[in-house]
């Protein structure tokens, strides 16, 4: 039984949980819209994940925790991506759609449900509530993983937490507006 009251789960979901979400949301959509539609199968060695495949794991594993926290359960049936899902933007419109919902959802959950303690896995059990930031830890390891796929696959990298190298190039390119 976590010491953490339902009060304090509130204020920690309220206050950096669910603002920290949100903020890295349209980061990892910049990310995962970066990759090339040509380039969706590029796997920098067999044994990895390719573009798309990562890209979809990000989502999904996302969005899980997020979902379980609000349950109260990991949900850990496969998620294959489905044939309908080829190219990054329809990555990021399931994303979104997928995202908006499970937020939505996880701002009307009660305080008692976010201090409920959640197995993941037999390797975790913490209060619902300190998911929400292992599952952005997640996201944001695999992330950058998939941002490491962008430049040898010819793509550019977006900025992510401050100008990338190739938005500054970018940005230098544009011709400045004479006043």
């Amino acid at each position: 039984m976590s010491t953490m009251t339902p009060d304090q789960a509130t204020i920690i979901l309220e206050n950096v949980g669910l603002p920290t979400a949100n903020a890295e949301h349209p980061v990892t959509k910049r990310v995962i819209g970066a990759i090339p539609p040509n380039k969706v199968d590029y796997r920098p060695d067999d044994i990895v994940k390719s573009a798309i495949d990562l890209a979809w794991h990000i989502v999904t594993a996302e969005v899980r925790f997020l979902n379980a926290v609000s349950s109260g359960a990991f949900d850990l049936t496969p998620m294959p991506r489905p044939d309908s899902i080829r190219t990054a933007d329809d990555v990021n419109r399931w994303y979104s759609d997928h995202f908006a919902k499970a937020a939505e959802k996880l701002k009307q959950t009660p305080g008692d449900q976010l201090v409920k303690t959640i197995d993941f896995r037999g390797i975790f059990q913490f209060p619902a509530v300190a998911y929400v930031q292992i599952g952005l830890n997640h996201s944001i390891h695999h992330r950058g993983q998939l941002s490491m796929y962008l430049r040898p696959m010819g793509a550019k990298v977006p900025s992510i937490y401050g100008e990338s190298y190739d938005a500054r190039i970018e940005r230098e390119a544009k011709p400045t507006a004479r006043g």
